[in-house]
């Protein structure tokens, strides 16, 4: 039989790097919060942007919407509810070819949207707007049927 050596030194491993100090996870975590800061203020205007782009799009169908009640009963609307259900007054439930829209929504800020005939703006037709963001109305935050684009 074969006799191993008894005086074969055991080596240790080297000592080799198995983890990550404190300061590299430091510095690590310092970067990202950056990167995280510099992505917040990158997307921070997109909802707003992405609201009142919705609004101006919600004016559009109210529009279209009174402009179909208009040809059908010869009037505007005395409210956005007539666009929903027909109006109480006899003459106009008969003239009445809705619903004109499925329901009345409120603005992307949670606010009743607004509707004027003879408008401030379009004295000649209506007005409907949102109250934008503030919420106040007659303020320049404001979105209605008056305006061009947004």
């Amino acid at each position: 039989m074969f006799a191993m050596p008894t005086n074969r030194v055991r080596r240790r491993p080297a000592r080799g790097r198995t983890g990550f100090t404190l300061m590299e996870v430091l510095l690590v975590l310092v970067i990202l919060v950056v990167l995280a800061s510099l992505a917040v203020n990158v997307f921070s205007g997109t909802q707003e942007k992405a609201d009142q782009r919705a609004a101006a799009a919600q004016v559009g169908l109210y529009k279209t919407a009174i402009q179909m009640y208009r040809f059908d009963t010869k009037q505007y609307p005395g409210d956005l509810q007539e666009l929903v259900s027909k109006p109480g007054d006899a003459t106009l439930a008969n003239r009445w070819g809705g619903p004109y829209m499925d329901k009345i929504a409120k603005d992307p800020w949670d606010n009743e949207y607004r509707f004027a005939a003879p408008g401030k703006h379009n004295p000649d037709g209506f007005d409907v707007w949102s109250v934008g963001p503030d919420g106040q109305d007659g303020s320049a935050d404001d979105i209605g049927n008056w305006e061009t684009s947004t």
